[in-house]
């Protein structure tokens, strides 16, 4: 079985210490969440642009588990 207790406090220490990275992140959550929300002012494949921001968004919170320190 996966540790992932250890894997979190990973995440958690290395989003801690890169402020920007951590923003940059969460930012493209809250664009893929908004996009979702207001999905008819966006134009055309709201969803697949939404879907594209939010898995970045996962995506750059799985990184700092990969990074090797």
């Amino acid at each position: 079985m996966v540790n992932f207790e250890r894997g979190y406090k990973k995440i958690r220490k290395y989003l801690s210490d890169h402020p920007d990275y951590n923003g940059a992140i969460h930012v493209l959550v809250g664009i893929g969440i908004g996009i979702f929300m207001t999905y008819p002012l966006v134009g055309k494949h709201p969803v697949r642009w939404s879907i594209v921001f939010l898995t970045l968004g996962i995506l750059g919170h799985l990184y700092p588990w990969f990074v090797k320190k």
